[in-house]
């Protein structure tokens, strides 16, 4: 693809997506809970990795695929699972999914966004992956789980990071709805946004696509927060994992995995593999970042199933430090969508090309030739011996 060279990164493209979007819609997007400590904290020690260069040596040059899951694709990083999508921008999964395949890269679908299972199969000739927030009633669970297979999804992604709704003040403070609230400051936000505005009248009002054959016809806004509140429930636990590792005949895996003890757990159960994920910093404010818990969980579990990693990542370089760090695969969300806010229908594509232009500089330097090698570069990271530290503390403070 040729790269729009106005837009050269991924801060770039954020910064003119927040000018063409709604603050309602991008403060979803932008901002993770309470004060945004964690989603800070993810990025910021993320780039305290530090890895070491060899430059005298034979280097044909850096091949970036990867394979995973039996899928050999172009590159190691995929597009991650975001909810509302079409809210944030018009028909923004639809673009994201197609981007993804033309791209050869992995893309998720979430329960709760704007597209169907099936309309994103079709977009991406069956190889997209689903994650699934899990239904309080099996039976909907079950119909989820045979669409997904029907539409040929190869891997199942169970999300185990949202026990609870995080507490996320600009989003309170918005009313943040589907369709949005029609308060006199959101109105006034739609016409100052015209092309966000236009674009929505053109693509119609965004619905929870998968899951609207399971709400009520005429149903209102009140009553459909309360039926979403009453029919999904976050907690994962050991027995809804087995149910449905019977149940699903592809590759399972967990997301939102960051001890040990859950670790083991869904080891146990059989589950291909994990993501060890925060959900971005939009859940737990006095969490860790997810750095700090790759590299013992790709020690102690990574002969056992894959190890994957989301949270933070923004930058090819970060995919980079990720990797060197013991992950297998990255996936990046809020990246995607800011190259969606910015540029519409090219923004996926300019992001994947931002990120492998990113990605295969930092191989070239490093004298790496496949994403496989990096961590033979790994330096130390700040964050992880802090996190061995701490752990050694706890350790002798218990022992006491």
């Amino acid at each position: 693809m040729e790269l729009d060279s106005r837009y050269p990164s991924v801060e770039h493209l954020r910064a003119r997506g927040r000018r063409r979007t709604p603050a309602f819609a991008f403060d979803y997007l932008d901002n993770g809970c309470h004060d945004n400590l964690n989603m800070r904290r993810n990025t910021d020690e993320l780039r305290e990795v530090r890895l070491e260069p060899r430059y005298v040596l034979d280097y044909a040059g850096a091949d970036l695929s990867t394979e995973l899951f039996g899928e050999r694709y172009a590159a190691p990083f995929g597009i991650a699972p975001i909810g509302l999508q079409g809210l944030i921008w018009p028909h923004a999964t639809e673009i994201l999914a197609a981007a993804a395949h033309a791209a050869d890269i992995p893309f998720v679908l979430s329960t709760v966004t704007t597209a169907s299972i099936e309309r994103v199969a079709e977009l991406t000739a069956g190889r997209a992956w689903f994650q699934l927030y899990h239904p309080v009633e099996d039976a909907l669970r079950d119909k989820l789980l045979d669409r997904s297979r029907e539409a040929g999804v190869p891997v199942l992604v169970l999300l185990a990071d949202t026990p609870t709704f995080g507490y996320r003040p600009k989003e309170i403070r918005n009313g943040l709805a589907i369709p949005p609230r029609m308060s006199l400051r959101n109105i006034m936000q739609m016409v100052l946004h015209p092309t966000w505005s236009l674009s929505q009248l053109r693509h119609g009002v965004p619905e929870f696509a998968t899951i609207k054959p399971y709400i009520p016809a005429g149903m209102n806004l009140e009553h459909l927060g309360k039926f979403m509140n009453t029919t999904f429930d976050g907690r994962l636990t050991a027995d809804r994992i087995a149910a449905i590792r019977d149940r699903w005949p592809g590759k399972l895996v967990v997301k939102g995995i960051v001890n040990p003890e859950d670790c083991a757990t869904v080891a146990d159960l059989g589950v291909d593999g994990i993501i060890v994920s925060n959900h971005g910093g939009r859940q737990l404010e006095v969490g860790t970042s997810t750095i700090q818990a790759l590299p013992r969980l790709v020690e102690e579990f990574g002969s056992r199933l894959e190890v994957l990693f989301d949270s933070g990542v923004r930058t090819g370089p970060d995919v980079a430090c990720a990797l060197a760090s013991g992950a297998r695969f990255t996936f990046l969300g809020r990246a995607f969508m800011y190259g969606v806010c910015a540029l519409g229908r090219r923004g996926g594509a300019q992001v994947i090309e931002i990120l492998r232009r990113q990605l295969t500089q930092v191989l070239e330097q490093l004298g790496c030739a496949e994403v496989g090698e990096l961590p033979r570069h790994l330096v130390r990271s700040e964050a992880v011996d802090r996190q061995a530290t701490a752990r050694g503390v706890a350790s002798r403070t218990r022992r006491a």
